[in-house]
Parts: C-alpha cells; sequence; structure tokens
C-alpha cells in the first residue's frame, strides 16, 4: 500500500466567519462544512490525510506552512483571505518549503476592488483557483493530489 499523501488545508483570517460574512460574495457555506465536504473528497481520492487551520495570525500560518516541510508534508492548499493582498512573509514561507500550495480564493479577486486584485501569494503558489466558491477548495485538492502523484509517477517524457 502507498503512503497516504500528507495535505495541509490552511485558512487565513475572517474565514472562520464564513456562511455568515458577506455570504453574497462568500456564498452561504461555514468553514466546518467546506472542511467536511473535503474531508470526503480526499476518502474517495484513496490515501489523502488532510489536516485543517484557520487562523486569524499571519504568524500562525507562517508556522504552519514552515512546520510541513519539517514533518514532510506533501502539498497544501492555502486561502490566505485578507494576507493575500500584504503577506510578503507568506509568499517567502511558501518559496521556503519543499512541496506545492495551491492558493485558493472563494471569490474572483479579479471582478473586486482594485487593491484586491493583487496576491503576494500567487507568484510563489504552483497554481490559484478562484471565483468557483466553496468548489474551489475540491478543485484544489483534486489538482493537487493529481500534480503528487504524477510526481511519484511520470508517465512518458513530457513531450508533445
Amino acid at each position: 500500500m502507498t503512503r497516504p499523501l500528507s495535505v495541509l488545508v490552511l485558512n487565513g483570517p475572517n474565514l472562520n466567519l464564513l456562511g455568515a460574512r458577506e455570504p453574497e460574495i462568500y456564498g452561504p457555506m461555514t468553514l466546518p462544512a467546506i472542511n467536511a465536504r473535503l474531508l470526503a473528497l480526499a476518502a474517495e481520492l484513496v490515501a489523502v490525510d488532510l489536516e485543517f487551520l484557520q487562523s486569524n495570525h499571519e504568524g500562525a500560518l507562517v508556522d504552519a506552512i514552515q512546520a510541513g516541510d519539517e514533518r514532510g508534508v506533501a502539498g497544501a492548499i492555502l486561502n490566505p483571505g485578507g494576507l493575500t493582498h500584504s503577506s510578503i512573509s507568506l509568499h517567502d514561507a511558501i518559496k521556503a518549503v519543499h512541496y506545492p500550495v495551491v492558493e485558493v480564493h472563494l471569490s474572483n479577486l479579479h471582478r473586486r476592488e482594485e487593491w484586491r486584485q493583487r496576491s503576494y501569494i500567487s507568484a510563489a503558489a504552483v497554481g490559484t483557483v478562484m471565483g468557483l466558491g466553496w468548489r474551489g477548495y475540491e478543485m484544489a485538492l483534486r489538482a493537487l493530489v493529481g500534480l503528487l502523484r504524477e510526481a511519484d509517477n511520470p508517465i512518458g517524457d513530457g513531450s508533445c
């Protein structure tokens, strides 16, 4: 049997308020409900273990990213919330670790206020899923697991 993939699911400031905070923008689903959907998907994908953290503190997220590298985490999904537009520390933490991070946003940042359209995280992340509500988390998990499994079992030489 293959070793399970360990995946961090990290959520930044105010995401603990999902379902109550501006549901017209972020949707009606709560963070625990999103996490439950991810656990069900992880079971479907087989051999995927999830670890969840939501924090309103930038340093706690940086610490979790760094600790994941030390513990041999395979990858992470990160919704940095408002830290998207200001956190060079999260950017640097992602760049420093040896596993891929997929950035997720419930709303489409490019349809939001001008100051929300800049992400410091995108340049460090392997990819970004945005604007698809809670479904973006599931898409991010599927994509991340696919990338990780392809890296373990490459097919062909990569040429077209």
